[in-house]
């Protein structure tokens, strides 16, 4: 039975740091650190590079800087690894991941310090 091996790495189809499963070596490369990997969430196969730790690097909620925090608003838009802070819930996160909904806005996926992950809204035009 063939072992499976599991990775995190940036999926460009979910547009994020998801779970992968190696699922084979490239062809005719010399470069044995270019794997096909195939995202768990939207089950998309990508080109990913096996040395790229920086890519694979989930941000934590621990990276955050008081100082470089923005107030979350769904009026605004966010890019991952951003800390943002939420007036409402008075908590600390981190944006992880970024998805558009089936009605084509656009939510974020934050890892907070005291609510764990939760899935918020953005860019809302009024």
């Amino acid at each position: 039975m063939a072992r499976i091996k599991n990775i995190e790495g940036f999926c460009n189809f979910c547009n994020g740091i998801q779970k992968m499963e190696l699922a084979g070596e490239v062809s005719g490369n010399t470069d044995e650190n270019k794997r096909w990997a195939k995202c768990k969430k939207c089950k998309q196969t990508t080109l990913i590079d096996l040395r790229d730790k920086a890519g694979a690097s989930k941000p934590t909620v621990n990276d955050f800087v008081g100082d470089k925090c923005s107030d979350y608003s769904p009026l605004k838009s966010f890019e991952i690894g951003e800390s943002i802070y939420h007036k409402s819930w008075e908590d600390f996160g981190v944006v992880v991941s970024k998805e558009i909904l089936s009605n084509g806005r656009s939510s974020i996926t934050v890892d907070f310090q005291k609510l764990g992950q939760k899935k918020l809204i953005e860019t809302i035009n009024k």
